[in-house]
């Protein structure tokens, strides 16, 4: 009737010291905190940030090592032990970007110190050569991307060889209009706004040049360069992140990431909003166009979606390799949505689908194609982002602000909202589950998530098997293999709740 053990796995506690003098746990402490804020702010996850620190800490020696990652900042602890002071650190992020041949480089680099530590001072170096290595493309080169990607979106949603052109020279005006205004300290929602205005604004110069009877060559759907620009600002949010943290266990980080892409989704909704009310007043709406995207040439689909993914991870700073592997998984994406919609599961069902097969994949061929898992699904998910679906909702409201419209439109903007969290789900679950089937076939224990507990063993640090991380390349974080326990009490493990 009695169980022999504690209701719950047993919690860790400290032994006594790793045998690591004061300088050079805090020379490790200080690596492995800049190494976490360098990932993080480049976009990785947080369960992949805190496997990063602890696997800096544990190549050197430091076991009894604890990580606190936020949205905004990194805590490393080093608790030595219950008659020392313990050794904490924190560090704030400045800044936050897409950059993602940066973040395969500190990978490479933290896996190559985890196999052969080298001293501190060296591995310090090596950090700092990465992390201020130039882009591999020049700023025009990603300005450039940004046009591809809303040509790319006009083209999709059927829009005619003029519509396309124009959607192109918009997205470059936006492009360097925001890069302004990030230089000038303008913070992101007022960028977000701008940034969405520009095209609604060009819009709606088409529509008073029609209305002076000026004729444009092919089909004119000026309702189309506001969906593309909405596109374009809608890729560079991290969604995927935001699901990645949620299934992790990281749920304050996961909150601060998804908060962050409302208040940046209501900065595109107030742009377009002010100048489709001021269109509206002067006599200048909007049309939205009935077309549907599935009504034109499949080729022509998958050739702009193919376009998108290479544009987006072109604009991330991704290396050649992965860009060629994001078209394929575009165009994959796209033809499950299609596929999807044809037999008709609906909108947010297909998409959810797309994105799972496309996680899936990508995990699956990350680490033997030799490329990240998390830069290849971002860049295949943007073709599928509602962007016309959030102009009809925003459109439907301003321009009708009877009871019906709103209605109309906030039903309108949920299936828009519904869409983006099944992409963000779809990736985050195809992903995890990619990494259970891969850490199966290689018999590796996966660790558990953030919230988690659960008995230690004996450590072997010349272990390198798969961990569930992006890359599928980092070892294993909190994985000791079986075996006789020396003493009663163990060693505290490395990971912590964000």
């Amino acid at each position: 009737m009695r169980a022999e053990g504690p209701p719950t796995d047993e919690i860790p506690t400290w032994t006594g010291p790793d045998g690591v003098d004061r300088e050079t746990a805090q020379a490790v402490i200080d690596l492995a905190m800049r190494a976490g804020v360098a990932m993080l702010s480049t976009g990785a996850a947080a369960a992949d940030v805190t496997a990063t620190v602890l696997l800096l800490t544990r190549a050197y020696g430091l076991d009894a090592v604890h990580v606190d990652v936020s949205y905004t900042s990194v805590t490393v602890s080093y608790h030595r032990g219950p008659h020392a002071d313990p050794m904490t650190a924190m560090r704030v992020l400045k800044f936050r970007t897409q950059d993602f041949t940066r973040l395969e480089r500190l990978r490479d680099l933290i896996i190559s110190l985890a196999n052969d530590p080298r001293p501190v001072e060296e591995a310090r170096v090596e950090f700092e050569s990465v992390v201020s290595s130039p882009h591999p493309y020049r700023r025009w080169v990603v300005t450039t991307a940004g046009g591809v990607l809303a040509a790319g979106a006009a083209g999709l949603l059927g829009a005619g060889p003029f519509i396309v052109i124009l959607s192109f020279f918009t997205a470059l005006l936006v492009r360097r209009v925001q890069n302004w205004l990030s230089n000038a300290g303008i913070t992101s929602f007022f960028s977000q706004t701008i940034g969405a205005a520009i095209p609604t604004v060009v819009a709606t110069l088409v529509v008073f040049a029609q209305s002076k009877g000026l004729r444009f060559f092919g089909d004119v759907s000026p309702s189309l360069i506001v969906a593309a620009g909405i596109v374009l600002l809608l890729s560079g949010m991290s969604v995927v992140g935001t699901a990645e943290d949620a299934i992790e266990g990281y749920y304050v980080t996961a909150a601060a990431r998804a908060f962050e892409v409302v208040v940046l989704s209501v900065g595109i909704a107030v742009g377009i909003s002010l100048v489709l009310s001021f269109g509206q007043r002067f006599g200048l709406p909007i049309a939205i166009t009935s077309r549907t995207r599935l009504t034109d040439d499949i080729v022509v689909q998958l050739v702009c979606a193919a376009a998108i993914a290479v544009a987006f991870a072109v604009g991330s700073y991704c290396r050649g390799r992965v860009v060629v592997a994001a078209a394929v998984a575009g165009v994959m994406g796209w033809s499950i949505v299609a596929l999807g919609e044809r037999l008709e599961f609906g909108a947010i069902t297909s998409a959810g689908l797309a994105a799972a097969v496309v996680g899936f994949a990508s995990r699956l061929l990350a680490r033997r194609v030799g490329v990240s898992a998390l830069s290849v699904t971002t860049a295949a998910i943007v073709p599928l982002l509602p962007g016309r679906l959030a102009y009809q909702g925003i459109s439907k409201i301003v321009t009708r602000p009877d009871e019906t419209g709103v209605s109309s439109g906030l039903s309108t903007l949920a299936q828009a909202f519904g869409t983006g969290l099944a992409l963000a789900a779809g990736v985050a679950m195809g992903t995890y589950f990619a990494g259970l089937l891969v850490a199966s076939r290689r018999g590796v224990a996966l660790r558990p998530p953030a919230a988690a507990t659960r008995r230690e063993q004996p450590r072997d640090r010349n272990s390198t098997s798969a961990i569930l991380s992006d890359s599928g390349e980092l070892p294993v974080v909190g994985q000791r293999p079986s075996g006789p326990r020396d003493t009663p009490d163990t060693h505290a493990t490395g990971g912590s709740r964000s």
